[in-house]
């Protein structure tokens, strides 16, 4: 069971009440809720990178209480991918450069080939040298998910991943998706307001109240999905 509460003056706000979750390997999970409902933050917590008020996490077998930030990281390198509603490129480096970074992170350092592989996959193969602020924001979400797949990880966590793209775009952003994730065979664990989104996801899950409930997501079509809502 976990919780997450946040101490603001003298007022404790409960985020996150006795929740409770398991996430089987190849499984695609989709996590709904409306603005603020703490989405982003059960995130955060799934991957290591904040820590709950009370409960235990696992990842990979490991309970991430006995670890310390760089134990956590170093659990995450190489076997754990991210994709951000608001892409999170270095803007100093180019494509090609920011799809590397988890590679020198993990046990497959030195294997920039594979790099360009994954930009060639997702359609930027002639953009590899191109900035993020030359890249539109589908092909910056695309080197995003190039990023996330490039060291063959077991888990990716994606957050709110078209939330800042027009629905066309996103709509083959998501397909880009779910296909790299069908053929990698890869755990997701995806954030999002869209209902058709979440349909294609094996198993829904809604985020209320700081609890989990399953979820039959409304029967839309995906181009009357709308983007653009935050945390």
């Amino acid at each position: 069971m976990l919780s997450k509460k946040v101490t603001s003056g003298e007022r404790t706000l409960t985020i996150l009440d006795q929740l409770s979750l398991s996430v089987a390997a190849g499984e695609s999970v989709a996590i709904l809720g409306k603005s603020g409902a703490g989405k982003s933050t059960l995130l955060g917590l799934l991957a290591g990178l904040d820590t709950p008020s009370d409960g235990e996490l696992t990842l990979f077998g490991k309970a991430l209480s006995r670890l310390d930030e760089d134990g956590r990281a170093a659990l995450r390198a190489g076997r754990v991918g991210f994709v951000f509603q608001n892409f999170q490129l270095l803007p100093t480096l180019s494509a090609l450069e920011n799809v590397l970074l988890p590679l020198e992170l993990s046990p497959r350092a030195g294997e920039d080939h594979i790099a360009q592989t994954w930009l060639a996959k997702v359609g930027l193969g002639e953009r590899v040298d191109h900035l993020p602020k030359q890249l539109s924001g589908g092909e910056q979400q695309r080197v995003a998910i190039a990023r996330a797949f490039v060291t063959d990880p077991e888990l990716v966590f994606a957050d709110e991943p078209t939330g800042n793209l027009d629905p066309d775009t996103g709509a083959q952003v998501i397909d880009l998706l779910f296909t790299l994730n069908h053929e990698v065979g890869t755990t997701l664990i995806l954030v999002t307001h869209d209902h058709a989104l979440a349909r294609r996801c094996d198993r829904c899950l809604q985020l209320t109240q700081g609890q989990l409930i399953p979820f039959v997501p409304a029967d839309v079509p995906a181009e009357s999905s709308v983007a653009g809502e935050g945390q």
